[in-house]
């Protein structure tokens, strides 16, 4: 059960909301914080993944829920959203992933965040700016060793190393890699890439007891316990989404969904057999037919490419989306639904009664993965905030 709606945001116009909303369950987010920390134990530090609106879950309030669980650490991807963190009264460490620039060095700085750094630039940039402020500034290396994105190759350690203790404005605060295949299993990369972060670890000299070494994110830190190393990057996991299905099944977090995805029925029309349903026609009714029009598209990120295979739930049961998804609606068969009336509620995404679609199929039927949906929606819809009670 949910109490009653606390907050909501992106109304539109004069204070009328959208037909349809992305539920946000801040007790499930601190709910899958405890348990990635009940995993992990109290010795292994957690840095709550935050970025890109926290996977659409709205950067700040999931932050807060974060932190009222007990989340010391934050991880943004770019400057911008640090500072929001932090004028939004976040304290702690926020790593921002993606590094810094010129301007954004100033706003690090000014902000106390802890840029991940990669390039000679940033640290240029970073020592000038820790100078005017009077102050040291920790900075983390990232190390690429297999994923092929941001990060130094391994023989680039060390003149990188030496250029840092060029700046006594700057010190090692910690080094940082990520994995491409921690989520597939029977595949020997993640072990050898680690084997290869270890030895690597062992060239650093520096950065005092505080310097922390972090490699392990969602399907790491269930998988592989000995990665975890000094700290774990749990993104995924805690909004309620394991990184791979098979995982689901294999690992010991017990973790709850956050987002749940409704609109609401706009009109219920009879049409006969043999009418053709939205564009091109390329569903054509077999018998006479119930439809229900919702407001929802691809604008609002159901995607163009999951006709003829999604469904949504209506008084609790599964109705097929037919013919093509439209920008801003599609029609759904309630046929064999009775009593379906124009200003029902319709769920795309969670429960309904009896009925549950998960993230997981619809990334099937979208041919993606549950990130990429997460945030699609998250980030094309008003986002309304609850707290599941018991």
């Amino acid at each position: 059960m949910r109490e009653a709606l606390r907050c909501d945001n992106g109304l539109l116009g004069m204070g009328t909301p959208s037909w349809n909303r992305v539920e946000i369950d801040r007790a499930a987010l601190r709910h899958n914080f405890r348990q990635v920390r009940k995993l992990v134990g109290p010795a292994v530090g957690i840095l709550a993944v935050v970025k890109a609106d926290a996977y659409g879950h709205g950067l700040i309030p999931a932050a807060q829920a974060f932190a009222e669980a007990g989340a010391t650490s934050f991880g943004v991807a770019e400057v911008e959203e640090g500072v929001q963190l932090r004028q939004a009264g976040i304290t702690g460490q926020i790593v921002v992933m993606l590094g810094v620039d010129r301007q954004g060095a100033a706003e690090a700085v000014a902000h106390d965040l802890t840029p991940v750094v990669y390039t000679l630039e940033a640290l240029e940039a970073l020592a000038a700016q820790a100078a005017k402020g009077g102050c040291r500034k920790g900075v983390q290396i990232k190390v690429d060793v297999g994923m092929g994105r941001l990060g130094l190759l391994p023989h680039e350690i060390e003149p990188f190393l030496a250029a840092l203790r060029r700046f006594p404005e700057l010190y090692l605060a910690g080094i940082a890699s990520h994995f491409p295949k921690a989520d597939v299993d029977g595949d020997a990369t993640t072990e050898e890439q680690y084997g290869l972060f270890q030895e690597l670890l062992s060239r650093v000299q520096g950065g005092g007891e505080g310097r922390v070494n972090h490699i392990a994110n969602s399907a790491t830190l269930m998988r592989y316990p000995q990665m975890r190393c000094d700290l774990v990057r749990p993104g995924i996991s805690l909004y309620g989404c394991y990184p791979a299905d098979w995982l689901g099944q294999a690992s010991a977090l017990e973790l709850r969904p956050v987002m749940r995805f409704a609109s609401t029925v706009l009109q219920v029309k009879e049409v006969p057999a043999g009418q053709g349903i939205s564009y091109g026609h390329r569903y054509v009714t077999e018998r006479p037919t119930r439809l229900a029009v919702l407001p929802v598209g691809y604008d609002d990120g159901y995607l163009r490419r999951m006709a003829g295979k999604a469904e949504v739930l209506l008084a609790g049961q599964r109705a097929p989306v037919r013919g093509m998804i439209c920008m801003n609606a599609c029609m759904v068969d309630v046929t064999d639904i009775p009593g379906i009336k124009a200003g029902d509620e319709a769920v795309l995404l969670g429960c309904q009664g009896a009925g549950e679609i998960r993230v997981e199929e619809i990334a099937r039927w979208s041919d993606t993965i549950n990130y990429e949906i997460l945030c699609l929606f998250g980030s094309c819809n008003r986002q309304v905030y609850v707290d599941s009670v018991s």
